[in-house]
Formats: C-alpha cells, structure tokens, sequence
C-alpha cells in the first residue's frame, strides 16, 4: 500500500479486505442481536460499533479510495488509532476508556 508493492494488484487482495469488513459488521450485529444488548441502550456499545463503522472506512481510505500517499498513511495511522479504541471499549466497556473514571 505505502510502497506500491506489485501483490497490491492480485484480485485476492483486492477482495479480501472486503470480505473481512464484511464479517466484522455481519458479527457485531449478529452478536448485538444475540445478547440483547442494542446500541442506544448501551453507550459502550454505540460507541464500539460506530468505531467499527470508522475503522472501516479509514481502511477503505487507506487502501483504496485516498488520492495521496499522505492521505493513506495517516488514514492507517487512525485506523489503528481506532482499532486500539475499540479494544478498549471492549475490554472496559466504558465508552471513554482513556479517561479517568
């Protein structure tokens, strides 16, 4: 991606990131759905699915759809921001993991 390697061009890379993103909504709702535990009701978990949805779409700008080399890499950069938020969020269950409660 940031070195413009040759594999970045094989269809199974091009696909995989989608079938993974695809999974990871596809199991969060199901387990939302599974547990009872709606987003609205639990702000821990509002706040973890729109972090997923972010995580997503930082990916898909990080990969794909940036326009500049600079723009993809602070695009990861926040993506793994958000990623390290949301197992957070997941292991306080507090939607605000990095404040002092």
């Amino acid at each position: 991606m940031l070195t413009g390697s040759p594999m970045l061009t094989r269809r199974w890379v091009k696909t995989l990131p989608h079938l993974v993103d695809t999974l990871l909504l596809v199991s969060a709702l199901g387990l939302v759905g599974w547990s009872h535990q709606y987003p609205g009701r639990f702000p821990w978990l509002t706040a973890k699915v729109l972090a997923l949805v972010a995580y997503i779409v930082l990916g898909s700008v990080a990969l794909k759809y940036g326009p500049s080399l600079w723009l993809r890499a602070v695009a990861l950069l926040a993506a793994l921001g958000v990623f390290a938020y949301i197992v957070s969020v997941a292991m306080t269950r507090n939607p605000f993991p990095f404040v002092a409660s």
